[in-house]
């Protein structure tokens, strides 16, 4: 019985230490770090934001976009990108049309004359397309953005800006979606607990990732893609970190997106995405970090990756133990959420889709959602073990 009751102990820190006890300690260290630069502001008067730059001071910048079937969203794209503010003379566009064959390239050709389109003949997915964009950029700062993405109109230039400073290798925006009222109710309090985190942890100096819709670097610093790679918005800052520089986040870059309408298309999303981060896990943890990107590093992002396995470790660990009061406690708590995540499924498949969102509860939809993001890591994990995924992207 003891190795239950370790069984037990071990996944509910797990569990608890990554959703309650990891935030809590980031809050503090954010608070205190917080505090001190507000010291440091009353005694020195020294501006703390980053200045926004006049037409001639800012750089050169290649927006590079990789395409793959995106026909329907080209119109809005462009409408949207000659929309931005940024001084004409300084911005090049990349379009990188990745095998698309639904006249992508073709509607580009056509109707965007003042942007650059690169044609790859059959898809080679998007780590390849990303090292074309960057190989063929002529500007010193790149700015990464995918084509279903909307940019405010000075985003560019609020990315831009950081770059006066010679230690800031790649700057992250922020990103928003639109969202109905289902992905509003699962992804929109997911991603609003998320951006709080990454927040947080910009303020350390240890932001880990970029959102792949928006993010700018040093194309200097910029290290080709291994092909197959389906995390290029981790691995690459991860690289210019290695380099020594600074990964800067800037939450006034805003930028939208449009979020998946059911949680079964978010669920497919988060299978290539684990795919991905269980493939360039090893590169991932040798990569050099100090120990505050280290410690953001596993406990965001690692710990979460392998929450399925507590999971499924506390459950039957709890059946087992389940004659004792507490661990019985612990079972019913389980299945009050099981119970709820099947009531949300349920309530979502028995109803039309454009009734789901008005059908379901809030409560069991969310505890669906978070149900079926493990799950499709536990599948994600299979298939980079099994090395049964490709690098198609949509």
């Amino acid at each position: 019985m003891l190795l239950w009751y370790l069984l037990f102990w071990s996944s509910a820190l797990w569990i608890a230490y990554t959703f309650l006890f990891y935030p809590l300690l980031l809050l503090q260290v954010y608070l205190v770090v917080q505090i001190r630069r507000d010291v440091a502001y009353l005694i020195g008067r020294r501006e703390r934001r980053t200045a926004t730059l006049d037409s001639a001071e800012l750089p050169g910048v290649s927006l590079v976009i990789p395409v793959h079937n995106e026909a329907a969203r080209l119109p809005a794209k462009l409408a949207n990108l000659r929309a931005l503010t940024y001084p004409r003379e300084k911005l090049e566009i990349i379009f990188i049309a990745d095998g698309c064959t639904d006249g992508s390239d073709e509607y580009l050709a056509a109707h965007a004359p003042e942007c650059r389109l690169l044609r790859l003949p059959q898809q080679a997915g998007k780590a390849l397309a990303v090292n074309q964009g960057v190989a063929a950029a002529r500007q010193p700062i790149v700015v990464l953005c995918d084509a279903a993405t909307l940019l405010a109109p000075d985003a560019v230039a609020k990315l831009a800006r950081h770059f006066r400073d010679p230690r800031v290798g790649a700057v992250c925006g922020a990103l928003a979606f639109d969202a109905n009222e289902e992905s509003a109710a699962t992804e929109g309090v997911y991603w609003r607990y998320e951006c709080l985190l990454r927040l947080m942890e910009a303020r350390l100096g240890a932001t880990l990732t970029a959102s792949g819709a928006l993010y700018a670097l040093r194309r200097e610093c910029f290290r080709q893609l291994p092909s197959g790679a389906l995390l290029d918005d981790f691995l690459t800052p991860m690289a210019i970190r290695a380099q020594r520089y600074r990964i800067v986040f800037d939450p006034e870059a805003r930028a939208r997106d449009f979020a998946e309408a059911t949680i079964e298309g978010e669920f497919r999303r988060r299978v290539r995405l684990a795919v991905g981060s269980f493939q360039a896990l090893g590169q991932l943890l040798r990569a050099p970090a100090d120990a505050r990107t280290r410690w953001a590093f596993i406990s965001h992002k690692v710990m979460r990756w392998f929450l399925p396995i507590p999971l499924l470790v506390l459950l039957a660990s709890s059946i087992v133990l389940a004659a004792q009061p507490l661990f019985f406690a612990v079972l019913a708590l389980q299945g009050i959420f099981y119970g709820l995540a099947a009531w949300g499924w349920w309530r979502g498949v028995s109803s039309r889709p454009a009734r789901r969102a008005e059908r379901a509860a809030r409560g069991p939809r969310l505890a669906y959602y978070l149900l079926a993001m493990n799950a499709a890591f536990a599948i994600g994990f299979w298939r980079a073990v099994s090395q049964r995924d490709g690098v198609s992207w949509r």
